[in-house]
Parts: C-alpha cells; structure tokens; sequence
C-alpha cells in the first residue's frame, strides 16, 4: 500500500463521516431551516466525493466500499429524530449548535488537507485523473467550511455574551 493508497482511504473515511454528521446536524437542528438545507445540500457533495473516491480506490487498487446504498431509514433515522425533538426543547440549543458547526468545520478542515496531499501527489505522480478528482472535489470542501465558518461568525456573537 502506498501513499496516495493510505491518502484515498483517508479521504474516503472522512468524506463519508462528514456526510454523516452534516445529516445529523440537518436532522439535529431541523428549526433552524438555513442549517437543515443547506447541511442537507452540503452533505449530497460528501456522499459524490465518496463514491467518486471509491471508483478512483479501484483503480489504484485499494477497494473502499461505497455505503452510498445504506439507507438512512430504520433505527438511527428514528433515533436521530427523537434526539433532535428533544433538543429543542432544551435550553441552550444555540452553543449545541456552535458545537456542532465548529465540529463540521475541523472535519472539513481535515478532509481539505488530504485534497490538497492528494492533489500534491497527483501532480508529482503525472497522475492526471487523481489530479482532476482532487481538483474538482477540494472546492468543494472548502465551500463546506466557509459555510461552517461563517455560520459560527454570525451565530457566536449572539449566543456566547446572552449565557
């Protein structure tokens, strides 16, 4: 295993984690419509980085498993509903949120490292088609966390100095 190997299976495992958690975040903080769309829009980018991770595993030989299948239905849907339910009813919802946002942020971060690794290791292998995945995902990612960001820059002020 080599290290583009090692860099597309880190990707792939925290692109399909961000996917995750932007859901649950969506799901999590469903009264705050901004947060549930556009998590819920940024999450479907995540999940095209993770198939499109998978195919590229294949062919460096490395097979990462496409969970693009699994259903969301079921026993954690419901969980994660109830959870959200009782969340609103609790009474700091808005540093939960904060929480949550800069935990999205640092995964992002991390995932947008590894594009640039990845890129970087395009580039000295000649590798053409790793480069154009990583250059068409990578902006992606930092879309991810300049949302994140800027969510954290309009909600902290407020939240933090009426505790």
């Amino acid at each position: 295993m080599n290290g583009i190997t090692l860099t597309l299976r880190a990707l792939h495992r925290g692109e399909r984690h961000l996917a995750h958690d932007l859901v649950a975040v969506a799901e999590r903080h469903r009264t705050e419509h901004e947060v549930q769309h556009v998590a819920t829009d940024l999450a479907v980018w995540s999940r095209e980085h993770v198939r499109r991770l998978a195919e590229a595993g294949a062919q460096h030989g490395a097979h990462l498993d496409d969970p693009s299948g699994h259903s969301t239905d079921g026993f954690f849907a419901t969980l994660r509903e109830r959870a959200s339910e009782a969340v609103v009813r609790r009474p700091e919802p808005g540093l939960l949120l904060l929480r949550d946002l800069r935990d999205l942020h640092v995964a992002a971060a991390e995932n947008s490292l590894h594009w640039e690794m990845l890129a970087q290791a395009a580039q000295a292998s000649r590798d053409g088609e790793l480069l154009d995945l990583a250059s068409s995902c990578h902006p992606r990612t930092l879309r991810q966390m300049r949302w994140t960001n800027t969510m954290i820059k309009n909600l902290a002020p407020q939240l933090l100095t009426s505790l």
